[in-house]
């Protein structure tokens, strides 16, 4: 039930804002390009707790020329009256004090994203300039602001028929010193999200800078589309996405009525990998929680009871959650009046009764479904079962991963080259592509601490394949024995041999194809490896320039024009392009790529497990189609392509 009762009344104001600025990193992350787009969805999520309150079904985004960002939503509109606390206009509080808003149990949104009530005022603080307009009571107002503080009085500058807020704001150079710029991929990508998540609402986002852009974003099947669109280039087993919803009101310790509305979207495919994606209020939880928790254990319930109903199982078998999570794509929307989330990020959500109420909501629709589609449900609890099969095969064929200690033989890891370091923290690993290079490496490296593993076959595709074919890729198992961590859900990252993994390939097309493999690995099967920070990517040169006994190195084309305009007395110099880390003899391999006073390194990060997994998807998956639009949408940051 929607509440039509926002006014100033329920704007309550609880504190300050002067700290934002000094450290705005508390309140938006960061300050480099995560903590720049955190200002957009600050506002725009605003405008969605309209559209959540039943009163917003469009907004729209424009990205404008000087780094401004335009957000405009036809909803109430923010209130303008005098506030009874502060004795200015509830709009400027709201933009001038700290946890000021409608979102702290005064009756103005039911369900929130934006729980702190910091958002706006944030926003503001953290821009040389902003603008908010509000079309309300029949009169347009205005007011500006620069830098959190007002510079002109709220004022009536027109006339009107509609409602709604538009607020357009310039991030403070101060502030941002990384990048103001927005990047319009990253907006769109987490705009369409918001469609997706919330059935029938517009979503627009305008790009008026170098080159006009434009989409627009409505989804009236909601997280049904939303499932249709992550499967897109697969083969889904069961023939339609599985839907269930349902809502539940319960009295809180305090007396309070809080509700839980649970959406809940599936499909099977006949691939082997998962994604389940949980979100609370619109926040994508990337620890999952309590609605995550429920599905599960609903999910593998539910399938074990119809599987052992029907007769499917032999003798004692039973399903488990990796079991009936192969081939998934789920996703758990929860809308809760009062979250509580664990950590600042709200990366997991941590009402216990949410738990229960997602179990028993699920639960009773997909029985509903099974007993609807038999069909559907024999092919699902099949693939299942066949999923229990190659666990079993996959646990015999991890038992060859595992070491009783660090300095035990290796088995197909025998070509590994060790180190003579006992401890992780000092010891390197060296993935090389080819016999040659790993020679070289091998020749050339500090025995004391750097282990080189010569990569000799094809690395696979683990996106194409289960972890059975997966471990019985020698490649792949020779790492598994060298990093000593198990894989899968059994790695365990205290038990690495090595706290730096650099992947050393060719500085060519192939090298980049091999070094995405091993990534694509890492990130499937040893994701904590990169979370941990332990993963790096050597840089090997491009260039030699020789000029007398002088020798110099070049690691990009601009890096060698510079090199080569202060190489103008003296003789001319020589130039030599690698064409693969095997050309380089053991010492300047040492020198170049190796040696930890001269190298570069670069660490592999994840920033937004999401959409890193979505890259992946994209980039690795069989669907050529995606991967072409990559392609086209990322052409124009490539500077430098070796063909």
């Amino acid at each position: 039930m929607v509440n039509n009762n926002y006014g100033v009344n329920q704007i309550q104001v609880l504190k300050g804002l002067e700290a934002v600025r000094k450290r705005p990193g508390m309140y938006i992350g960061s300050t480099g390009e995560s903590g720049l787009n955190h200002l957009v969805w600050e506002i725009v999520d605003n405008s969605v707790d309209e559209a959540l309150a039943g009163y917003c079904d469009k907004i729209v985004v424009k990205l404008l020329e000087d780094n401004m960002v335009f957000i405009s939503d036809n909803g109430r509109g923010i209130p303008v009256d005098i506030h009874p606390e502060t004795k200015k206009p509830a709009v400027e509080t709201i933009l001038t004090v700290l946890h000021a808003g409608g979102k702290f149990g005064g009756g103005g949104y039911k369900v929130s994203g934006g729980l702190h009530g910091v958002g706006s005022s944030v926003v503001n603080a953290l821009s040389e300039y902003l603008k908010v307009i509000i079309k309300l009571n029949g009169n347009v107002y205005e007011q500006i602001y620069e830098r959190g503080r007002p510079v002109t009085s709220l004022s009536i500058v027109g006339e009107t028929s509609e409602t709604g807020t538009t607020i357009i704001f310039k991030p403070d150079p101060k502030i941002f010193t990384e990048t103001i710029i927005f990047d319009y991929i990253t907006l769109r990508d987490r705009i369409r999200q918001l469609a997706f998540l919330n059935k029938g609402l517009n979503i627009v986002i305008e790009d008026y800078r170098d080159e006009f852009r434009k989409e627009s974003f409505i989804y009236n099947g909601g997280i049904i589309e939303y499932v249709k669109y992550l499967n897109k280039g697969k083969e889904p087993i069961n023939s339609e996405v599985i839907y269930v919803n349902g809502e539940k009101t319960f009295k809180t310790n305090n007396n309070y009525n809080d509700s839980v509305s649970i959406e809940i979207a599936l499909q099977y495919c006949s691939d082997y990998n998962n994604k389940i994606y949980a979100f609370t209020n619109n926040i994508f939880n990337e620890n999952g929680g309590t609605h995550e928790a429920g599905f599960r254990s609903a999910l593998t319930k539910t399938l074990n009871k119809f599987a052992k109903d029907k007769g499917l199982f032999k003798k004692d078998e039973t399903l488990t959650a990796d079991d009936v999570r192969e081939g998934l794509t789920a996703i758990i929307s929860c809308k809760h009046t009062n979250p509580q989330f664990e950590g600042q990020t709200k990366g997991k959500l941590g009402n216990p009764e949410v738990r229960r109420i997602t179990d028993s909501i699920f639960s009773e629709g997909l029985e509903k479904f099974f007993i609807e589609h038999q069909s559907d449900a024999k092919i699902i609890i099949e693939k299942a079962i066949g999923a229990l099969h190659a666990r079993e095969a996959a646990r015999k064929a991890r038992e060859l991963t595992r070491r009783k200690s660090p300095l035990d033989t290796l088995g197909f890891a025998s070509k590994l080259a060790d180190c003579r370091v006992k401890d992780p923290a000092l010891s390197e690993l060296y993935i090389v592509e080819g016999d040659s290079a790993g020679g070289s490496a091998k020749q050339g490296r500090d025995s004391e601490f750097q282990a080189i593993l010569p990569l000799r076959g094809k690395v696979l595709n683990v996106e194409k394949a289960n972890l059975n074919k997966i471990l019985n890729n020698r490649e792949i198992l020779s790492m598994t024995q060298a990093i000593g961590a198990n894989v899968g859900q059994s790695f365990d990252v205290k038990l690495a041999r090595y706290h730096k993994v650099i992947i050393m390939t060719d500085a060519d097309v192939d090298g980049a194809h091999i070094r995405t493999l091993l990534l694509t690995f890492f990130f499937r099967y040893m994701r904590d490896l990169i979370e941990s920070g332990y993963i790096y990517i050597a840089q090997p040169p491009l260039f030699k320039i020789s000029q007398g006994k002088k020798i110099l190195y070049a690691y990009s084309d601009n890096e060698l024009e510079n090199i080569l305009s202060e190489l103008v007395d003296g003789p001319k110099p020589t130039l030599q392009r690698y064409k693969g880390l095997g050309e380089m003899n053991p010492e300047q391999l040492w020198d170049t790529t190796m040696d930890p006073k001269t190298r570069t390194l670069i660490q592999v990060t994840i920033e937004d497990a999401y959409e890193a997994d979505q890259v992946f998807e994209r980039l690795m998956g069989d669907d050529v189609e995606p991967r072409r639009e990559f392609i086209q949408q990322n052409a124009r940051f490539v500077q430098n392509l070796d063909i």
